[in-house]
């Protein structure tokens, strides 16, 4: 529904006092409510009047419900998902976000009800998506914002499972070509575990649980029969790609280096692209709390953004939150698994599922004390099963927030972490009282024994001893270099004990940090305008590297005219990877066409294990190019160089002409914000996808913009920029993209994608002055007699 349609009054039942929303003229709504109750029921009104089709589309999802609607497609999915539910008690649950998230969560769905209600009474209301299937939305419980664990992030249960078939078909060293382990350590297996017997059919209900929904006529014309044949809606590769690409960039900057002595704080989180767009700008004001940021529709409250006192954003941190543990089952008994000293029983839980134009079927889940059973084979007695935070209260994506988005001050802040279950972040802050700080967050288990790389033995022998305390995580409050920024790298302190349990071995690459804390710590004045730039910043660490070693073969002999045009067009380049850059469109399809192969190919000749380590590790890759050692000569290396670039300056040519001076990097890599029904040939969902818009950056990049290698489609980066001006509230900035509204009719639907893609901005407004000056639309809410 479009603003015009609700620029009205409009009576709520449930609603104890008037309130309003504003909607400035970027489509950002400004919440009003007299109480908080009611603060929380309008968040969730107004979340479903932009975004109903995602947010039904994502509970449905989340609990295993999508077969109901679309078909026997879907029931694998729905199998996999009700697998990663939450179980456990809900008392603690509750409150273990903050006293009231229970009451919070119940006044939001009760939004969202009332919205939904709406719609029945007038099925104009409704987003044309539901017509196109034939679906209705749904009425939802406060649980069901708890619940859900699936959609978020957590690591590294498919990379141990990864890592022992690369093991055993290899070693250890090949795998670090796949992911460099920092803090070294030698993977090696427990005793008991035989890494061959770590079947890649392990990783299926996993990817299949988190995998997101897709639409095409085949899967929705499925059926019954059909089942089990969708169970691969998604390639390993691109579930390990969207892993390691979804991370995000934050910092903030101390007065004491900025311009106007007022800290600065930047956060720009990286999620797979759509539309609509993961994140969703909002702003809520009631007596005692006024609060204006982004979160993802699905939750109450925000995650990053500020109130009157603070500002926040986080990025991942790396912290291992998963575990793959192996059972020996007994023998002629697979239903029994050795624990301790007897034997306990594969809990089996009988789930009755909806499905469209067919009888409801009855499907088992199996678990055992650790967590969901990904994988049996009873000829090996062997068992294969996960244990997450998930399973924990308190491990919901994001709802720590809840506390932290009420507090006054960095220590304040601080003192809330002990809420914050999943994913694990960096966080970084900022208060009016000139205080800066860096605080990791999220449930760590503590493993006294392993250091969580490989599958364990389930017997009792690897047991968690509960979580790391807040307080021993790394943290840093108003540190003497005048800022602290992340950027999912490895960022242990140097100096922490290397008996201290383990946090985390793998990490995201490091040169989106490494870019940024140079940019900072040469910038002793640091703007707003800066902070922009830096989230928009297209330098490249690897083409810095790599040409600086092509560079060196300008004299060789064996030059032909390809090589020189080659190291000519090179030759001189800032390695900047804007949209127009030729330079950049080369070396693109050289790094990562030709010369990451031929480097892949070169030390995994298996190509089963190469398939298995894409899409490989920059860091390890960049150092094995930089520093040959033991491993090849720098010869070998030089003549990888010269026949790769000779490929791919002729790959460039067939790709976009024989003239260099007409490449440009955004004729190959573009972003099409792809609506998840644009491929369901329905003849009217192909007119809402947004794009393509040609983009420069690259997963390297401080400008996250993560392609596709077929095709060099952008795939993930970031969709909400903010920069904020702490204690100047109004001379903030905030990108979403491509619109703030999921609903296709609504002129705020895609009219952000080309500022965004032009790198530029939006005001991030929050006094009512400069609120009403940029107001568009407004509903009033009254409650119902």
């Amino acid at each position: 529904m479009t603003d015009a349609m609700t620029s009205q009054t409009i009576q709520l039942r449930g609603l104890q006092e008037p309130a309003t929303i504003r909607i400035d003229r970027w489509g950002i709504p400004h919440i009003k409510a007299a109480n908080e109750q009611d603060l929380f029921f309008v968040q969730g009104f107004n979340a479903a009047r932009d975004r109903l089709w995602q947010l039904d589309l994502w509970r449905k999802r989340g609990l295993g419900l999508l077969a109901a609607d679309f078909g026997p497609g879907y029931l694998a999915q729905d199998h996999a998902a009700r697998h990663f539910l939450y179980r456990g008690d809900m008392a603690p649950e509750w409150t273990s976000y903050a006293p009231d998230t229970q009451a919070i969560c119940t006044a939001f769905v009760a939004g969202i009800n009332a919205y939904v209600e709406f719609c029945r009474n007038e099925p104009s209301w409704l987003p044309p998506e539901f017509s196109v299937f034939g679906t209705h939305p749904a009425f939802w419980q406060p649980s069901d914002v708890v619940r859900i664990r699936s959609h978020a992030l957590t690591r590294n249960g498919l990379s141990e499972i990864l890592r022992a078939n690369i093991m055993a078909m290899a070693d250890a060293e090949t795998d670090l070509l796949r992911f460099d382990l920092n803090p070294p350590v030698q993977p090696q297996p427990a005793e008991g575990v035989e890494l061959a017997d770590i079947s890649m059919e392990a990783t299926r209900l996993f990817k299949l649980a988190t995998a997101p929904v897709t639409f095409d006529k085949a899967r929705l014309s499925a059926t019954m029969d059909d089942v089990w044949r969708w169970t691969e809606v998604t390639d390993l590769g691109d579930v390990i790609e969207r892993i390691a690409e979804e991370g995000s960039n934050n910092w903030a900057v101390h007065g004491s280096r900025t311009e106007t002595g007022r800290p600065i704080l930047a956060s720009d989180p990286h999620r797979a692209y759509a539309v609509p767009s993961l994140r969703y700008l909002v702003h809520l004001e009631a007596p005692g709390f006024n609060a204006i940021g982004t979160g993802e529709p699905t939750a109450p409250g925000i995650s990053l953004g500020h109130n009157d006192k603070i500002a926040f954003g986080l990025t991942i941190f790396g912290a291992d939150q998963e575990d793959v543990y192996v059972y020996r089952t007994k023998d002629g008994d697979p239903e029994h698994y050795r624990f301790g000293d007897g034997w306990e029983a594969i809990e089996r839980v009988a789930e009755r599922f909806e499905i469209k134009g067919h009888d409801e079927q009855t499907l088992t889940l199996s678990f055992t004390r650790h967590g969901p059973v990904l994988y049996e084979d009873p000829a090996k007695h062997l068992v294969i099963a996960m244990r997450s935070v998930w399973n924990s209260p308190g491990s919901a994506a994001y709802l720590g927030s809840l506390s932290y988005m009420r507090t006054g001050s960095v220590e304040a802040f601080a003192d809330t972490l002990g809420s914050w279950g999943s994913p694990s972040v960096n966080h970084v802050c900022a208060d009016t009282a000139g205080n800066i700080g860096w605080y990791t967050a999220g449930f760590t288990p503590i493993r006294r024994n392993w250091e969580g790389l490989l599958p364990v033995p389930g017997d009792g022998s690897h047991e968690w001893d509960g979580f790391l305390p807040p307080d021993q995580l790394p943290r840093t409050f108003s540190p003497a270099e005048g800022f602290v920024a992340s950027a999912n790298e490895m960022n242990l302190p140097a100096d922490r004990p290397k008996n201290a349990p383990s946090i985390g071995h793998e990490w995201a690459e490091g040169s989106r940090a490494e870019r940024i804390k140079s940019v900072l710590r040469a910038d002793p004045k640091h703007t707003l305008q800066a902070s922009m730039a830096l989230q928009t910043d297209v330098h490249s660490r690897p083409a810095a590297v790599i040409c600086g070693l092509s560079s060196g073969l300008k004299g060789s002999t064996v030059l032909d005219e390809t090589h020189q045009a080659a190291i000519a067009l090179l030759d001189g380049w800032d390695h900047h990877l804007g949209a127009t850059s030729a330079p950049a469109a080369l070396f693109e399809v050289w790094w990562m066409k030709h010369l990451r192969p031929a480097l892949l190919a070169k030390f995994a000749p298996n190509e089963t294990v190469r398939q298995m380590l894409l899409p490989g590790d920059v860091d390890y890759m960049l150092a094995l190019l930089s520093e040959p050692g033991s491993r090849w000569t720098e010869g070998e290396r030089d003549e990888m160089l010269l026949v790769t670039l000779s490929a791919a300056y002729g790959d460039c040519s067939k790709r976009l002409g024989d003239d260099p001076s007409g490449w440009q990097w955004g004729k190959l890599h573009q972003i099409l914000f792809e609506h998840a029904a644009g491929r369901a040939d329905t003849g009217l969902s192909g007119s809402w996808n947004v794009g393509p818009l040609p983009l420069g950056g690259s997963r390297s990049t401080p400008m996250h913009a993560a392609y596709r290698m077929s095709d060099f489609g952008i795939t993930a980066g970031a969709s909400v920029r903010l920069v904020m001006d702490v204690g100047d509230w109004d001379n903030s900035f905030c990108i979403n993209t491509p619109g703030q509204s999921g609903d296709p009719r609504s002129p705020h639907y895609s009219d952000l994608a080309q500022i965004w893609a032009r790198g530029e901005y939006v005001p991030l407004l929050y006094s009512d002055s400069r609120i009403a000056e940029e107001t568009v639309s407004t509903i009033i809410l009254e409650p119902a007699a």
